[in-house]
């Protein structure tokens, strides 16, 4: 048998947990990173592979969240390395996310992209950037509407929920990949 007072407090703390929940989902809001949290969080060369590859830092984008919890990237420079084309963008990510059906864990990636048949989209191939692990094609359209022609912008899901390059995008999902 439950005693009254252990009755109340129980109620009382369902209720607690219950009015939390909401605050606890603002504290995951996302927003566009600073140019110094990206120069904090993302390396002037890469780990790609073998190599280390210099990166355009003034390219650089990414969003983090109220834990510090980055998705970021940066365009390589890839003149003089074995990257043949196969990839010209790294991204760290510090969250779960889907990119265009590809799942990505938290850790760091590279992608390179070519013109599909019509000139509306584009072919964005992923690969584990430690390893060169291909893990998935996604396409990215056509931005209906823009005129800004970005190297990498990747926007706060509140916003677009895209990784934009050029005049093109790539939907993403957060959570679980």
């Amino acid at each position: 048998m439950i005693h009254p007072w252990r009755k109340s407090a129980i109620v009382c703390g369902v209720l607690l947990a219950l009015l939390t929940l909401p605050a606890r989902a603002q504290k995951d809001q996302w927003r566009q990173a600073s140019p110094t949290e990206l120069e904090t969080v993302l390396p002037a060369r890469a780990l790609v592979g073998p190599e280390h590859i210099e990166t355009e830092m003034r390219t650089a984008s990414g969003i983090v969240d109220s834990h510090g919890r980055f998705i970021a990237g940066v365009v390589l420079i890839t003149a003089g390395y074995s990257a043949d084309g196969k990839y010209s963008h790294y991204v760290m990510v510090q969250a779960p996310m889907r990119v265009g059906g590809i799942a990505l864990a938290p850790g760091n990636y590279v992608f390179g992209w070519t013109r599909e048949g019509a000139e509306d989209a584009l072919s964005v191939r992923f690969y584990v950037a430690a390893t060169g692990q291909f893990l998935g094609t996604a396409t990215a359209h056509w931005i209906q509407g823009t005129n800004r022609v970005e190297s990498l912008h990747i926007w706060p899901p509140t916003e677009k929920a895209l990784i934009q390059i050029g005049r093109f995008g790539i939907s993403y999902q957060l959570g679980k990949p």
